[in-house]
Protein backbone atom coordinates (compact mmCIF):
# COMPACT_ATOMS: atom_id res chain seq x y z
CA UNK A 1 0.00 0.00 0.00
CA UNK A 2 2.96 2.22 0.90
CA UNK A 3 4.41 1.64 -2.43
CA UNK A 4 1.30 2.49 -4.53
CA UNK A 5 1.08 5.87 -2.43
CA UNK A 6 4.40 6.59 -3.48
CA UNK A 7 4.23 5.98 -7.05
CA UNK A 8 0.32 8.29 -7.69
CA UNK A 9 2.07 11.38 -5.71
CA UNK A 10 3.49 13.89 -7.49
CA UNK A 11 7.60 13.64 -9.11
CA UNK A 12 8.74 16.63 -7.39
CA UNK A 13 7.85 14.56 -4.01
CA UNK A 14 9.36 11.37 -4.88
CA UNK A 15 11.99 10.12 -2.28
CA UNK A 16 14.64 7.48 -2.27
CA UNK A 17 13.12 5.80 1.52
CA UNK A 18 9.56 4.93 1.79
CA UNK A 19 7.86 7.60 3.54
CA UNK A 20 6.59 7.44 6.81
CA UNK A 21 2.77 6.66 7.35
CA UNK A 22 2.00 9.62 8.82
CA UNK A 23 2.28 12.74 6.52
CA UNK A 24 1.34 15.41 8.68
CA UNK A 25 3.68 18.51 7.75
CA UNK A 26 3.18 21.73 10.50
CA UNK A 27 3.06 24.30 7.59
CA UNK A 28 3.12 26.90 9.79
CA UNK A 29 5.77 26.79 11.80
CA UNK A 30 8.45 29.60 10.48
CA UNK A 31 12.13 28.53 9.72
CA UNK A 32 14.65 30.53 11.12
CA UNK A 33 16.93 29.11 8.27
CA UNK A 34 14.78 30.01 5.33
CA UNK A 35 13.39 33.51 6.51
CA UNK A 36 16.39 34.68 9.28
CA UNK A 37 19.63 35.63 7.68
CA UNK A 38 21.44 35.00 10.99
CA UNK A 39 20.08 31.34 11.22
CA UNK A 40 20.24 30.74 7.16
CA UNK A 41 24.33 31.34 7.21
CA UNK A 42 24.88 29.25 10.91
CA UNK A 43 22.90 26.44 9.28
CA UNK A 44 25.59 26.12 6.45
CA UNK A 45 27.78 24.08 9.04
CA UNK A 46 25.38 21.36 9.57
CA UNK A 47 24.03 21.47 5.11
CA UNK A 48 22.37 24.22 4.76
CA UNK A 49 18.78 25.64 5.22
CA UNK A 50 15.92 23.29 5.74
CA UNK A 51 14.81 21.34 2.06
CA UNK A 52 11.85 21.96 0.40
CA UNK A 53 10.90 18.72 0.97
CA UNK A 54 10.96 18.70 4.74
CA UNK A 55 8.66 16.70 7.19
CA UNK A 56 8.49 20.34 9.48
CA UNK A 57 7.24 19.09 13.21
CA UNK A 58 7.20 15.54 12.91
CA UNK A 59 10.43 14.47 15.11
CA UNK A 60 9.90 12.53 18.52
CA UNK A 61 13.89 13.33 19.16
CA UNK A 62 14.52 16.61 18.16
CA UNK A 63 11.96 18.58 18.89
CA UNK A 64 11.93 22.54 19.24
CA UNK A 65 11.68 23.07 22.69
CA UNK A 66 14.69 19.85 23.46
CA UNK A 67 16.72 22.01 20.95
CA UNK A 68 15.97 25.40 22.63
CA UNK A 69 16.75 23.34 25.98
CA UNK A 70 20.23 21.88 24.46
CA UNK A 71 21.27 25.32 23.67
CA UNK A 72 20.39 27.38 26.60
CA UNK A 73 22.43 24.55 28.51
CA UNK A 74 25.02 25.35 26.61
CA UNK A 75 24.77 28.64 27.56
CA UNK A 76 24.48 28.42 30.98
CA UNK A 77 27.16 25.99 31.10
CA UNK A 78 29.69 28.56 29.63
CA UNK A 79 28.46 30.97 32.21
CA UNK A 80 29.27 28.85 35.16
CA UNK A 81 32.67 28.23 33.70
CA UNK A 82 32.56 32.26 33.30
CA UNK A 83 32.45 32.24 37.46
CA UNK A 84 34.50 29.30 37.88
CA UNK A 85 37.53 31.42 38.66
CA UNK A 86 35.62 32.65 41.82
CA UNK A 87 34.91 29.18 43.52
CA UNK A 88 38.93 28.40 43.67
CA UNK A 89 39.85 27.62 47.15
CA UNK A 90 43.54 27.89 48.89
CA UNK A 91 44.94 27.28 52.20
CA UNK A 92 43.57 29.28 55.34
CA UNK A 93 45.24 32.23 56.28
CA UNK A 94 45.12 34.62 59.25
CA UNK A 95 41.82 36.33 58.24
CA UNK A 96 40.16 32.64 57.95
CA UNK A 97 37.58 31.63 61.21
CA UNK A 98 39.21 29.35 63.71
CA UNK A 99 39.82 25.75 62.57
CA UNK A 100 39.51 26.27 58.72
CA UNK A 101 41.55 24.46 56.48
CA UNK A 102 40.19 26.93 53.60
CA UNK A 103 39.45 29.70 52.07
CA UNK A 104 38.21 31.47 49.02
CA UNK A 105 40.65 32.82 46.76
CA UNK A 106 40.07 36.22 46.21
CA UNK A 107 43.58 37.68 46.18
CA UNK A 108 45.00 40.07 44.22
CA UNK A 109 41.44 41.41 43.23
CA UNK A 110 40.74 38.22 41.24
CA UNK A 111 37.20 38.65 40.99
CA UNK A 112 37.59 41.58 39.51
CA UNK A 113 40.78 40.85 37.11
CA UNK A 114 39.00 37.72 35.95
CA UNK A 115 35.09 39.05 35.43
CA UNK A 116 34.31 36.09 37.98
CA UNK A 117 32.55 38.44 40.48
CA UNK A 118 28.77 36.88 41.73
CA UNK A 119 26.47 38.83 43.73
CA UNK A 120 25.42 34.92 44.80
CA UNK A 121 29.17 34.40 46.24
CA UNK A 122 29.35 38.08 48.19
CA UNK A 123 25.59 37.91 49.35
CA UNK A 124 26.33 34.66 51.24
CA UNK A 125 28.43 35.88 53.79
CA UNK A 126 27.04 40.06 53.66
CA UNK A 127 23.78 38.27 54.62
CA UNK A 128 25.02 36.15 57.17
CA UNK A 129 23.59 32.82 55.28
CA UNK A 130 27.41 31.50 56.48
CA UNK A 131 25.90 32.04 60.27
CA UNK A 132 22.67 29.77 59.32
CA UNK A 133 20.94 33.10 60.07
CA UNK A 134 17.27 33.30 58.85
CA UNK A 135 16.35 36.45 56.50
CA UNK A 136 14.73 38.90 57.93
CA UNK A 137 15.30 38.19 61.69
CA UNK A 138 18.77 38.29 62.20
CA UNK A 139 20.37 42.05 61.74
CA UNK A 140 23.74 43.71 62.33
CA UNK A 141 25.42 46.94 61.99
CA UNK A 142 26.70 48.99 58.70
CA UNK A 143 28.23 52.09 58.73
CA UNK A 144 26.12 54.47 56.21
CA UNK A 145 27.44 57.13 53.79
CA UNK A 146 26.93 59.90 56.61
CA UNK A 147 29.34 58.32 58.96
CA UNK A 148 26.43 56.51 61.23
CA UNK A 149 25.77 53.43 62.20
CA UNK A 150 22.46 52.28 60.42
CA UNK A 151 20.92 48.77 60.92
CA UNK A 152 20.71 46.36 58.46
CA UNK A 153 18.67 42.94 57.37
CA UNK A 154 18.53 41.05 54.25
CA UNK A 155 17.47 43.55 51.27
CA UNK A 156 16.03 41.33 48.99
CA UNK A 157 12.66 40.72 48.40
CA UNK A 158 10.41 37.79 50.34
CA UNK A 159 10.80 34.86 47.78
CA UNK A 160 14.45 35.79 46.85
CA UNK A 161 15.62 35.83 50.32
CA UNK A 162 13.95 32.70 51.40
CA UNK A 163 15.56 31.12 47.96
CA UNK A 164 18.41 32.33 49.34
CA UNK A 165 17.96 30.59 53.32
CA UNK A 166 17.26 27.54 51.80
CA UNK A 167 20.08 27.27 49.43
CA UNK A 168 22.43 27.83 52.54
CA UNK A 169 20.84 25.34 54.10
CA UNK A 170 20.96 22.34 52.05
CA UNK A 171 24.56 23.23 51.42
CA UNK A 172 24.97 23.31 55.36
CA UNK A 173 23.14 19.46 55.15
CA UNK A 174 25.96 18.74 52.34
CA UNK A 175 28.78 19.65 54.73
CA UNK A 176 27.10 17.62 57.73
CA UNK A 177 26.76 14.63 55.45
CA UNK A 178 30.81 15.35 54.35
CA UNK A 179 31.87 14.91 57.89
CA UNK A 180 29.59 12.25 58.91
CA UNK A 181 30.18 9.81 55.60
CA UNK A 182 32.12 11.66 53.81
CA UNK A 183 30.81 12.96 50.81
CA UNK A 184 32.54 15.16 48.39
CA UNK A 185 32.56 18.50 49.77
CA UNK A 186 33.96 22.11 49.22
CA UNK A 187 33.95 25.01 50.99
CA UNK A 188 30.44 26.29 52.50
CA UNK A 189 30.35 29.20 49.89
CA UNK A 190 31.04 26.97 46.91
CA UNK A 191 28.52 24.57 47.67
CA UNK A 192 25.95 27.77 48.44
CA UNK A 193 26.76 28.71 45.06
CA UNK A 194 26.62 25.95 42.68
CA UNK A 195 23.45 24.64 44.17
CA UNK A 196 22.37 28.60 43.82
CA UNK A 197 23.34 27.93 40.19
CA UNK A 198 21.91 24.76 39.33
CA UNK A 199 18.37 26.46 40.82
CA UNK A 200 19.07 29.30 38.62
CA UNK A 201 19.37 27.41 35.77
CA UNK A 202 16.10 25.35 35.73
CA UNK A 203 14.77 28.88 36.38
CA UNK A 204 16.34 30.15 32.96
CA UNK A 205 15.07 26.83 31.26
CA UNK A 206 11.80 27.52 32.70
CA UNK A 207 12.21 31.09 31.02
CA UNK A 208 13.52 29.68 27.49
CA UNK A 209 10.44 27.12 28.04
CA UNK A 210 7.58 29.79 28.15
CA UNK A 211 8.75 32.11 25.78
CA UNK A 212 9.12 29.80 22.99
CA UNK A 213 5.46 28.65 23.75
CA UNK A 214 4.04 32.13 23.56
CA UNK A 215 5.96 32.90 20.48
CA UNK A 216 4.13 30.12 19.10
CA UNK A 217 4.35 30.24 15.17
CA UNK A 218 7.65 31.51 15.69
CA UNK A 219 8.94 28.90 18.66
CA UNK A 220 12.36 29.25 17.12
CA UNK A 221 13.15 32.40 17.90
CA UNK A 222 13.49 31.50 21.71
CA UNK A 223 17.02 30.98 20.34
CA UNK A 224 18.18 33.80 20.49
CA UNK A 225 17.57 33.82 24.22
CA UNK A 226 18.63 30.68 25.14
CA UNK A 227 22.30 31.90 23.36
CA UNK A 228 22.30 35.65 24.54
CA UNK A 229 25.62 37.11 25.66
CA UNK A 230 23.79 38.32 28.52
CA UNK A 231 22.83 34.94 29.98
CA UNK A 232 26.73 34.32 29.25
CA UNK A 233 27.65 37.05 31.22
CA UNK A 234 24.70 37.24 34.03
CA UNK A 235 23.05 34.19 34.43
CA UNK A 236 24.97 33.47 37.34
CA UNK A 237 25.32 37.37 38.83
CA UNK A 238 22.38 37.43 41.14
CA UNK A 239 18.99 36.16 41.41
CA UNK A 240 17.29 37.48 38.51
CA UNK A 241 16.62 34.35 36.87
CA UNK A 242 13.68 33.52 39.37
CA UNK A 243 11.85 36.79 38.17
CA UNK A 244 12.17 36.17 34.48
CA UNK A 245 10.50 32.81 34.63
CA UNK A 246 7.89 34.11 36.56
CA UNK A 247 7.22 36.79 34.01
CA UNK A 248 7.79 34.44 30.97
CA UNK A 249 5.47 32.01 33.09
CA UNK A 250 2.78 34.97 33.26
CA UNK A 251 2.95 35.83 29.54
CA UNK A 252 2.23 32.16 28.54
CA UNK A 253 -0.87 31.97 31.03
CA UNK A 254 -2.21 35.06 29.81
CA UNK A 255 -1.76 33.72 26.01
CA UNK A 256 -3.52 30.42 27.33
CA UNK A 257 -6.37 32.75 28.38
CA UNK A 258 -6.05 31.21 32.17
CA UNK A 259 -6.34 35.62 33.73
CA UNK A 260 -5.66 33.44 37.23
CA UNK A 261 -2.51 31.62 36.13
CA UNK A 262 -1.27 34.54 35.17
CA UNK A 263 -1.87 36.96 38.44
CA UNK A 264 -0.72 33.80 40.25
CA UNK A 265 3.06 34.25 38.80
CA UNK A 266 3.03 38.23 38.29
CA UNK A 267 2.57 38.06 41.94
CA UNK A 268 5.03 34.99 42.64
CA UNK A 269 7.68 37.46 40.77
CA UNK A 270 6.61 40.30 42.34
CA UNK A 271 7.70 38.60 45.68
CA UNK A 272 11.17 37.90 44.13
CA UNK A 273 11.82 41.04 41.90
CA UNK A 274 9.57 44.55 42.25
CA UNK A 275 9.74 44.90 38.07
CA UNK A 276 7.15 41.99 37.40
CA UNK A 277 4.31 43.93 38.70
CA UNK A 278 4.64 46.24 35.62
CA UNK A 279 2.62 43.84 34.03
CA UNK A 280 -0.49 44.93 35.37
CA UNK A 281 -0.14 47.93 33.89
CA UNK A 282 0.20 46.64 30.77
CA UNK A 283 -2.35 44.74 30.62
CA UNK A 284 -4.69 47.30 31.80
CA UNK A 285 -4.63 49.67 28.94
CA UNK A 286 -4.88 46.20 26.78
CA UNK A 287 -8.31 45.66 28.97
CA UNK A 288 -9.02 48.85 28.89
CA UNK A 289 -8.64 49.48 25.07
CA UNK A 290 -10.54 46.04 24.73
CA UNK A 291 -13.38 46.33 27.18
CA UNK A 292 -11.93 43.11 29.40
CA UNK A 293 -11.34 44.49 32.38
CA UNK A 294 -13.11 41.45 34.33
CA UNK A 295 -10.15 39.50 32.95
CA UNK A 296 -8.09 42.14 34.20
CA UNK A 297 -9.92 42.24 37.87
CA UNK A 298 -9.14 38.18 38.00
CA UNK A 299 -5.19 38.42 37.39
CA UNK A 300 -4.99 41.65 39.48
CA UNK A 301 -6.50 40.53 42.32
CA UNK A 302 -4.65 37.16 42.23
CA UNK A 303 -1.88 38.81 42.04
CA UNK A 304 -2.31 41.39 44.99
CA UNK A 305 -3.55 38.16 47.05
CA UNK A 306 -0.64 35.97 46.09
CA UNK A 307 1.78 38.79 47.09
CA UNK A 308 0.05 39.21 50.37
CA UNK A 309 -0.02 35.58 51.11
CA UNK A 310 3.71 35.32 50.29
CA UNK A 311 5.06 38.48 52.08
CA UNK A 312 2.70 38.62 55.09
CA UNK A 313 4.08 35.96 57.49
CA UNK A 314 7.19 37.98 57.29
CA UNK A 315 5.56 41.03 57.50
CA UNK A 316 4.03 40.11 60.88
CA UNK A 317 6.97 38.16 62.45
CA UNK A 318 9.37 40.01 61.03
CA UNK A 319 8.75 43.58 60.13
CA UNK A 320 11.94 45.78 60.11
CA UNK A 321 13.35 43.00 58.33
CA UNK A 322 10.37 43.00 55.75
CA UNK A 323 11.05 46.75 55.29
CA UNK A 324 14.49 46.77 54.95
CA UNK A 325 13.95 46.14 50.84
CA UNK A 326 12.49 49.39 50.70
CA UNK A 327 13.88 51.41 52.84
CA UNK A 328 17.52 50.45 51.25
CA UNK A 329 16.33 51.04 47.86
CA UNK A 330 14.79 54.54 49.19
CA UNK A 331 17.62 55.55 50.41
CA UNK A 332 19.99 54.19 47.83
CA UNK A 333 22.42 56.60 46.05
CA UNK A 334 22.49 56.41 41.95
CA UNK A 335 24.52 54.10 41.05
CA UNK A 336 27.31 53.91 38.29
CA UNK A 337 25.55 52.06 35.60
CA UNK A 338 22.53 54.82 35.80
CA UNK A 339 22.37 57.70 33.51
CA UNK A 340 21.56 59.81 36.37
CA UNK A 341 25.44 58.98 37.32
CA UNK A 342 26.29 59.93 33.79
CA UNK A 343 24.40 63.24 34.11
CA UNK A 344 26.33 64.09 37.72
CA UNK A 345 29.78 63.02 35.60
CA UNK A 346 28.95 65.77 32.66
CA UNK A 347 27.54 68.54 34.68
CA UNK A 348 29.25 67.67 38.08
CA UNK A 349 25.95 68.08 39.92
CA UNK A 350 25.14 65.97 42.55
CA UNK A 351 22.26 64.75 43.65
CA UNK A 352 20.51 64.67 46.76
CA UNK A 353 18.26 60.99 47.50
CA UNK A 354 15.67 62.65 48.27
CA UNK A 355 15.53 64.68 45.19
CA UNK A 356 17.08 61.59 43.01
CA UNK A 357 13.74 59.40 44.32
CA UNK A 358 11.14 62.74 43.26
CA UNK A 359 12.92 63.11 39.79
CA UNK A 360 12.71 58.94 39.38
CA UNK A 361 9.19 58.66 40.24
CA UNK A 362 8.01 61.21 38.42
CA UNK A 363 9.76 60.54 35.24
CA UNK A 364 8.51 56.76 35.69
CA UNK A 365 5.30 57.87 35.95
CA UNK A 366 5.51 59.98 32.53
CA UNK A 367 6.86 56.42 30.66
CA UNK A 368 3.84 54.58 32.07
CA UNK A 369 1.55 57.40 30.84
CA UNK A 370 3.44 57.66 27.64
CA UNK A 371 3.01 53.72 27.23
CA UNK A 372 -0.10 54.14 28.22
CA UNK A 373 -1.04 56.67 25.79
CA UNK A 374 0.55 54.31 23.01
CA UNK A 375 -1.85 51.38 24.03
CA UNK A 376 -4.42 53.63 23.65
CA UNK A 377 -3.75 55.46 20.68
CA UNK A 378 -2.16 53.17 18.30
CA UNK A 379 -4.30 52.12 14.98
CA UNK A 380 -4.04 48.70 15.89
CA UNK A 381 -3.76 47.14 19.78
CA UNK A 382 -0.52 46.67 20.56
CA UNK A 383 0.85 43.57 20.86
CA UNK A 384 1.74 42.30 24.99
CA UNK A 385 4.84 42.00 24.75
CA UNK A 386 5.30 45.59 22.65
CA UNK A 387 4.32 47.40 26.01
CA UNK A 388 6.01 45.01 27.80
CA UNK A 389 8.94 45.95 26.48
CA UNK A 390 8.24 49.63 26.40
CA UNK A 391 7.48 49.46 29.90
CA UNK A 392 10.49 47.60 31.32
CA UNK A 393 12.79 49.41 29.09
CA UNK A 394 11.90 52.47 30.29
CA UNK A 395 11.92 51.31 33.72
CA UNK A 396 15.61 50.57 33.00
CA UNK A 397 16.16 53.79 31.94
CA UNK A 398 14.74 56.22 34.30
CA UNK A 399 15.66 53.99 37.23
CA UNK A 400 18.21 55.25 39.71
CA UNK A 401 19.99 51.49 39.53
CA UNK A 402 20.29 49.08 36.54
CA UNK A 403 22.63 47.10 37.81
CA UNK A 404 24.32 44.83 34.69
CA UNK A 405 22.05 42.16 35.69
CA UNK A 406 18.65 43.99 35.37
CA UNK A 407 19.11 43.39 31.89
CA UNK A 408 18.19 39.73 31.49
CA UNK A 409 14.65 41.24 31.99
CA UNK A 410 14.81 42.11 29.07
CA UNK A 411 16.18 39.26 27.33
CA UNK A 412 12.93 37.07 26.62
CA UNK A 413 10.23 40.39 26.37
CA UNK A 414 12.70 41.42 23.84
CA UNK A 415 12.84 38.06 21.85
CA UNK A 416 8.55 38.47 21.78
CA UNK A 417 8.52 41.93 20.96
CA UNK A 418 11.54 42.48 18.13
CA UNK A 419 11.73 39.59 15.60
CA UNK A 420 15.18 40.84 14.16
CA UNK A 421 18.28 38.92 15.25
CA UNK A 422 20.91 40.75 14.07
CA UNK A 423 19.35 43.86 15.75
CA UNK A 424 18.71 41.62 19.10
CA UNK A 425 22.40 40.74 19.04
CA UNK A 426 23.86 43.67 18.45
CA UNK A 427 22.20 44.96 21.99
CA UNK A 428 23.36 42.13 23.42
CA UNK A 429 26.64 42.14 23.12
CA UNK A 430 26.88 46.11 23.93
CA UNK A 431 25.30 44.93 27.45
CA UNK A 432 27.44 42.26 28.06
CA UNK A 433 30.53 44.08 27.55
CA UNK A 434 29.29 46.71 30.11
CA UNK A 435 30.69 44.35 32.43
CA UNK A 436 34.26 44.91 31.66
CA UNK A 437 34.74 48.35 32.95
CA UNK A 438 32.35 47.33 35.09
CA UNK A 439 34.69 45.77 36.83
CA UNK A 440 37.56 47.44 36.07
CA UNK A 441 35.89 50.69 38.44
CA UNK A 442 36.26 48.10 41.31
CA UNK A 443 40.01 47.58 40.47
CA UNK A 444 43.34 49.44 42.45
CA UNK A 445 43.62 53.03 40.77
CA UNK A 446 47.44 50.96 39.30
CA UNK A 447 45.59 48.03 38.36
CA UNK A 448 42.86 49.42 36.58
CA UNK A 449 43.28 48.43 32.75
CA UNK A 450 40.77 51.20 31.70
CA UNK A 451 39.82 54.56 32.13
CA UNK A 452 36.60 55.71 34.40
CA UNK A 453 35.43 57.45 31.15
CA UNK A 454 35.11 54.23 28.59
CA UNK A 455 32.55 53.09 31.41
CA UNK A 456 30.68 56.17 30.93
CA UNK A 457 30.93 55.72 26.98
CA UNK A 458 29.28 52.16 27.52
CA UNK A 459 26.59 53.24 29.46
CA UNK A 460 25.60 55.80 27.37
CA UNK A 461 25.62 53.70 24.42
CA UNK A 462 24.05 50.87 26.14
CA UNK A 463 21.18 52.85 26.75
CA UNK A 464 20.87 54.78 23.44
CA UNK A 465 20.90 51.23 22.21
CA UNK A 466 17.99 49.97 24.29
CA UNK A 467 15.98 53.47 23.27
CA UNK A 468 16.65 52.18 19.24
CA UNK A 469 15.15 48.96 20.24
CA UNK A 470 12.19 51.33 21.73
CA UNK A 471 11.76 53.14 18.20
CA UNK A 472 11.78 50.11 16.54
CA UNK A 473 8.61 48.67 18.87
CA UNK A 474 7.08 52.34 18.59
CA UNK A 475 7.24 52.18 14.52
CA UNK A 476 6.16 48.33 14.11
CA UNK A 477 2.96 49.07 16.55
CA UNK A 478 2.21 52.07 14.59
CA UNK A 479 2.92 50.04 10.78
CA UNK A 480 1.72 46.72 11.84
CA UNK A 481 2.40 45.29 8.20
CA UNK A 482 6.23 45.90 9.21
CA UNK A 483 6.05 43.46 12.21
CA UNK A 484 7.12 40.38 11.60
CA UNK A 485 4.82 38.37 14.08
CA UNK A 486 1.53 40.06 12.48
CA UNK A 487 2.68 39.85 9.32
CA UNK A 488 3.98 36.20 7.85
CA UNK A 489 3.81 36.81 4.37
CA UNK A 490 6.76 39.86 4.76
CA UNK A 491 8.47 37.15 7.07
CA UNK A 492 8.05 34.43 4.52
CA UNK A 493 9.25 37.37 1.60
CA UNK A 494 5.66 35.72 0.13
CA UNK A 495 4.35 37.95 -2.45
CA UNK A 496 1.10 37.05 -2.21
CA UNK A 497 -1.61 39.33 -0.33
CA UNK A 498 -0.91 40.65 3.14
CA UNK A 499 -3.20 39.05 6.05
CA UNK A 500 -2.17 40.31 9.59
CA UNK A 501 -2.69 38.74 12.08
CA UNK A 502 -3.24 40.14 15.62
CA UNK A 503 -1.62 38.75 19.22
CA UNK A 504 0.03 35.79 19.72
CA UNK A 505 0.23 36.38 23.66
CA UNK A 506 -2.87 38.24 23.59
CA UNK A 507 -4.65 35.59 25.23
CA UNK A 508 -8.43 37.23 25.43
CA UNK A 509 -7.02 39.90 23.78
CA UNK A 510 -6.18 38.47 20.58
CA UNK A 511 -8.32 39.37 17.76
CA UNK A 512 -10.74 41.71 20.19
CA UNK A 513 -12.72 44.26 18.84
CA UNK A 514 -11.70 48.18 20.03
CA UNK A 515 -14.38 49.66 22.51
CA UNK A 516 -11.89 52.30 23.73
CA UNK A 517 -9.11 54.19 22.56
CA UNK A 518 -8.17 58.36 22.48
CA UNK A 519 -10.18 58.38 19.57
CA UNK A 520 -13.27 57.90 22.10
CA UNK A 521 -15.55 54.98 22.78
CA UNK A 522 -16.62 52.76 20.41
CA UNK A 523 -19.53 50.57 20.58
CA UNK A 524 -20.41 46.88 19.09
CA UNK A 525 -22.88 47.63 16.13
CA UNK A 526 -25.43 44.82 16.72
CA UNK A 527 -25.18 41.67 14.08
CA UNK A 528 -21.89 43.09 13.00
CA UNK A 529 -18.48 41.41 14.07
CA UNK A 530 -15.98 44.21 14.11
CA UNK A 531 -13.11 42.17 15.97
CA UNK A 532 -9.67 42.08 13.87
CA UNK A 533 -10.02 40.18 11.20
CA UNK A 534 -7.75 36.41 11.72
CA UNK A 535 -7.45 33.51 9.95
CA UNK A 536 -9.12 30.40 11.55
CA UNK A 537 -7.93 28.95 14.38
CA UNK A 538 -5.42 25.89 14.12
CA UNK A 539 -7.03 22.50 15.40
CA UNK A 540 -5.71 21.11 18.13
CA UNK A 541 -2.61 19.22 16.62
CA UNK A 542 -0.07 21.34 15.92
CA UNK A 543 0.15 19.56 12.58
CA UNK A 544 -1.58 19.90 9.72
CA UNK A 545 -2.58 17.03 7.40
CA UNK A 546 -1.24 17.14 4.28
CA UNK A 547 -3.60 16.84 1.48
CA UNK A 548 -3.46 13.06 0.23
Amino acid sequence: MTADRDRDRDPDWESAAVLAEDPRVDHTRVLPSRTDVVAREASTVVGGPVGRHAAVGRSRAWTPIRVLFLLALCALAVSWFGKASCLQQAPADENSPAGAELRLDWDDQRQYTNLCYSDVIGLFGAERLNEGAFPYRTFWYEQGPDGQQIKRYMEYPVITGMYMYGMATVARAWLSAHEKWGVPAALDVVLFFDLAALGLALFWLVTIWATALTARRRIWAAWIAALSPLVLVHAFTNFDAIATAMVALAILCWARRKPWLAGLFIGLGTAAKLYPVLLLGVLLVLCLRSARLREFAQTAATAVLVWVAVNLPILILYPQGWWEFFRYNSERAAEADSLYRVISAATGFQWNVTVLNAVSLGVLGLVALGVGAVALGAPQRPRLAQLAFLLVAGFLLVNKVWSPQYSLWLVPLAVLAIPHTRLLFAWMIVDALVWVPRMSLYLDADRRWLPDEWFTVVIVLRALMVIGLCVVVLWQIWHPADDLMRNPRRDARDPGPEHLLDDPAGGVLDGAPDRFTLRGVRRPRRGVDDSVHRPPPPPSSDLTPTAP
